[in-house]
C-alpha cells in the first residue's frame, strides 16, 4: 500500500509499505480517507520526539471506512483498560497508553489497522474535512472544559485571549465564539494565519509583536503554541483570579511568572489530548456546523504530503490545517 514514510530529521516520503495487518482479534482494519497533518506530527518530523522512530508512517487525525461500509473516525489513542486512570474513565492518561503514528503505523497510508473499541461512527452528511478534524477538535474541547471548570464567572461572561493561529489555536477561538465568550482576540505572528483566522470569522487577530496584549486583561489565556515566550506573554495577559490553558508543546524552556500567579490567584491548567467522550461531542459539533464551514482547511493528496510537510515546518502555509488524501 501506499504510505507516507517519516525517515529521519526534515524527510518524509512516499513509499510502498506492507498492508497494514491487526495486530490481535481486537483489530480493524480502516481504509483511510482523510487524514490531518498535526503539529505532533511536525515536532516529529524534525527529530524531536524520541517516540516516534523512524521508518515510521505518522498520522493520527483520521476518517475512513471499515470492510463493511461504516465511516469513522479513529480515536489514536490505546489505553491498557487495567489502571486507575482508565478506570476513572481518563484513559487519555493511561501511563501505558499507546498510540497509532507513534508505536504503531499511522495514519498517513491508504490503511491502517486500529482497535474496534477505538472508532467512532461518523454522523449522516458529516464531511470527510469536518471528520477529520475530530482529534484536534477534542483536544481544544477538552482543553475548554478543564479552562470552564476553573473559571469564576461562566465563559459568556469572560475576555479570552488565544494565544496561536494553528489549527488548535483556531478551534479555540471558533469554540470560545460558539460558547458565547465576550471579546475573543487571538495572538498570532503570522500574516497569513492572520488573515485566515479573520476570514473564519473567530476572533480579532493581531500581531503580537507589533501591538502586545494588554496586560491583566484577559480572564481566559488558551496558549496554542507552548513556548516560553508565549508562557510569558500568557502570565503576563491574564487577569487577577483569571485562568491559563496551557496546550501547546513546543518547548520546555522558562516562562511562567510564578509569582505573579501566586500573589494574584491566576489558576495555570495543563491540558492532554481527550476522553471518547470528548471525541464524541467535537465530531458532534463540527458535524452541525457549530465551528463554521471550515473553509479554512487545505485538502491534499498524499503525493503531496512531503511538500506539505516542507510548507508547514518552514511557516509558509497560511492554511492552519492540511489534511491528506490517500487516493
Amino acid at each position: 500500500m501506499k504510505a507516507l514514510v517519516f525517515l529521519g530529521a526534515d524527510t518524509v516520503a512516499l513509499r510502498d509499505e506492507p498492508e497494514a495487518v491487526p495486530r490481535g482479534a481486537a483489530d480493524t482494519l480502516v481504509t483511510v480517507d482523510a487524514a490531518g497533518i498535526c503539529g505532533s506530527d511536525l515536532h516529529a518530523y524534525h527529530g524531536h520526539d524520541p517516540r516516534r522512530v523512524p521508518p515510521l508512517i505518522l498520522g493520527h487525525e483520521a476518517v475512513g471506512r471499515t470492510a463493511d461500509g461504516r465511516r469513522v473516525v479513529l480515536n489514536p489513542l490505546i489505553p491498557c483498560g487495567a489502571c486507575a486512570r482508565c478506570a476513572e474513565g481518563r484513559t487519555h492518561l493511561c501511563p501505558g497508553r499507546t498510540m497509532l503514528g507513534m508505536q504503531y503505523p499511522g495514519c498517513f497510508a491508504e490503511r491502517v489497522a486500529a482497535p474496534a473499541a477505538n472508532l467512532i461512527p461518523v454522523p449522516d452528511g458529516a464531511s470527510d474535512i469536518a471528520a477529520a478534524l475530530t482529534e484536534p477538535a477534542a483536544c481544544v474541547l477538552h482543553g475548554l472544559a478543564l479552562a470552564a471548570h476553573a473559571l469564576v464567572r461562566p465563559v459568556a461572561e469572560a475576555r479570552a485571549l488565544v494565544i496561536g493561529g494553528g489549527a488548535i489555536g483556531l478551534l479555540a477561538a471558533l469554540y470560545l465564539k460558539a460558547w458565547g465568550a465576550r471579546g475573543v482576540r487571538l495572538a498570532e505572528t503570522g500574516a497569513g494565519r492572520r488573515a485566515t483566522v479573520e476570514r473564519a470569522g473567530a476572533a480579532e487577530a493581531f500581531d503580537p509583536r507589533a501591538t502586545p496584549p494588554e496586560a491583566g486583561a484577559f480572564d481566559l489565556v488558551f496558549d496554542a503554541v507552548g513556548s516560553g515566550a508565549t508562557r510569558r506573554a500568557a502570565t503576563a495577559a491574564v487577569a487577577p483570579g483569571g485562568v491559563v490553558l496551557h496546550i501547546g508543546l513546543q518547548d520546555n524552556e522558562p516562562g511562567l511568572d510564578t509569582r505573579r500567579m501566586t500573589l494574584q490567584e491566576v489558576a495555570v491548567l495543563g491540558s492532554y489530548c481527550y476522553t471518547r467522550a470528548d471525541m464524541v461531542a467535537a465530531l458532534d459539533a463540527l458535524a452541525a456546523g457549530v465551528l463554521g464551514d471550515l473553509a479554512w482547511v487545505e485538502e491534499r493528496g498524499i503525493g503531496e504530503g512531503a511538500a506539505a510537510f516542507a510548507e508547514l515546518a518552514s511557516g509558509r502555509a497560511a492554511a492552519p490545517k492540511i489534511i491528506l488524501r490517500p487516493r
